[in-house]
């Protein structure tokens, strides 16, 4: 199993079956519409298609994960999540490491995300790894509470 270390005492790990209820409950928090435990659950079960990644301490107390979905030559972000309480402490950027680290033995030659034009803190991440707007997706998602969201599309090239 490969290991990625990560702030404050916490590694990066793949994630595993067991993860899926405390991860439904993570991101449940975080999004309007959280994914439940089975959806999770499925991404976890195909970890060739969906690698699935958390950030916790060597008790599995987790902080935080990402998701990324495989296709081919691209892979999409599906999902970062941070625990309120972990939030800018450097998590996010130990996952994105850890899943761009992981990406480097396959084909994959770019990166694609959505992320909310308002979240600030998630754009100054994602432009530190590279990431460059190149769509913009009006009311995309709902927030938190239910108002309409904007996306911004961005992506990063590898290599």
């Amino acid at each position: 199993m490969k290991i990625w270390m990560a702030p404050a005492g916490l590694h990066v790990e793949p994630g595993a079956m067991g993860d899926a209820k405390n991860l439904a409950r993570l991101h449940g928090s975080a999004f309007f519409h959280g994914w439940s435990e089975s959806e999770l659950a499925a991404y976890i079960s195909t970890p060739h298609k969906t690698p699935l990644y958390v950030a916790c301490d060597s008790r599995r107390r987790i902080a935080g994960f990402m998701i990324l979905q495989l296709a081919s030559y691209e892979a999409e972000l599906l999902s970062i999540v941070i625990a309120p309480g972990w939030r800018g402490k450097g998590l996010g950027a130990a996952l994105l490491c850890a899943g761009i680290d992981d990406l480097a033995t396959t084909p994959i030659e770019r990166m694609f995300l959505e992320v909310d034009e308002a979240n600030e803190p998630a754009l100054k991440l994602y432009r530190r790894f590279g990431f460059a707007k190149v769509g913009k997706r009006e009311g995309f998602y709902p927030l938190k509470d239910g108002t309409p969201a904007t996306a911004l599309v961005m992506r990063c090239e590898f290599g």
